[in-house]
């Protein structure tokens, strides 16, 4: 599929709010319903989720309750049963240099996250059950 640039933001999110629950949110605002993002800053606590490929279903979720800086947050915007969702993977350092990494699920809280939020038009990607791996794709 072929798309274009729409609008383009920056900006950021406030201290002490839910990370995933914010770009969601924010989409919702905006009515983005196809694009890319990324997000720079730090937490304070960190939820992962990981996908059991052979239970074909998200399983051992990680929680870190600890300071992190964020490396890499990148994602997508799509549809998935009507509504605008959003995709993220997440990696994130601690103060030692070793990183965690996974799909960015609720319950990870901001200290400073700084956005770029890249809306795409001309195309419509929604996700539905793929039964090979059981996951919500395009």
């Amino acid at each position: 599929m072929q798309v274009k640039k729409g609008r383009l933001f920056m900006g950021r999110f406030k201290s002490k709010v839910d990370l995933l629950a914010s770009l969601t949110e924010f989409c919702k605002e905006k009515n983005i319903k196809l694009g890319t993002f990324s997000v720079i800053g730090a937490l304070t606590q960190v939820k992962l989720g990981y996908y059991d490929q052979d239970n074909k279903k998200y399983t051992g979720c990680v929680s870190l309750n600890k300071k992190l800086e964020i490396t890499t947050c990148v994602g997508n915007i799509s549809l998935k049963d009507s509504e605008i969702f959003v995709h993220a993977h997440i990696t994130l350092a601690d103060h030692q240099g070793q990183c965690y990494g996974g799909h960015l699920m609720p319950e990870s809280v901001v200290f400073a996250a700084e956005y770029y939020i890249q809306e795409l038009i001309g195309g419509k990607l929604e996700r539905k059950n793929d039964s090979e791996t059981g996951l919500s794709l395009w």
